[in-house]
């Protein structure tokens, strides 16, 4: 099958029995899945693990795909799910996590201006880890991923309203924790 084929003839094929039509989807959307679940994720084997369970999910429940929306956003929707479950599963099995926790990787890269945006990037990152689960999600998918209120809406199930208070609130949140944390650098 030519790479060139639409999802609805690759799903088609791949309910048909063809394996190699499942593949060439994985192949189109696994760096959008894995981009998005390493925003939640804290290591490369977790994004792993997130990603296989999110085709894995996909492929067994392909089926039930309704071709309503595009299957890029069906598929994101697993995405974003799983995420949230891997949050809530670790949070159970640590509790909640400390600062002494993170590993914050400095490396010289020769040029000042990298060095500072992967600080940025860390601390975003452990700001982040800070919030609540929902709270996580919504700042994700909202500022950093760049999906709509409405968008959001639908991967989650939350409300346009729902969303809209959620992001308010999650923004005060990491804005308190990172006020909190300059102030403890100073």
């Amino acid at each position: 099958m030519p790479e060139q084929s639409s999802d609805e003839s690759l799903i088609s094929a791949t309910l048909a029995g063809d394996e190699g039509a499942f593949a060439l989807l994985v192949a189109r959307y696994k760096r959008r899945i894995f981009g998005l679940a390493s925003r939640f994720a804290r290591d490369g084997d977790e994004v792993e693990d997130i990603c296989q369970e999110v085709f894995i999910k996909a492929y067994e429940n392909l089926a039930a795909f309704r071709h309503d929306a595009p299957f890029e956003h069906w598929l994101t929707r697993i995405a974003v799910r799983a995420s949230h479950d891997a949050l809530r599963r670790r949070r159970r099995e640590k509790g909640q996590s400390g600062f002494d926790d993170y590993v914050f990787e400095v490396r010289d890269f020769g040029a000042e201006a990298r060095h500072e945006a992967r600080l940025a990037r860390e601390l975003l990152k452990w700001a982040l880890s800070r919030l609540r689960e929902e709270e996580r999600i919504v700042i994700t998918l909202l500022e950093l991923e760049g999906y709509s209120v409405r968008e959001i809406a639908s991967l989650t199930g939350w409300s346009e309203s729902n969303v809209k208070v959620r992001a308010h609130r999650a923004r005060q949140v990491l804005k308190r924790v990172l006020e909190e944390s300059d102030e403890r650098q100073r």
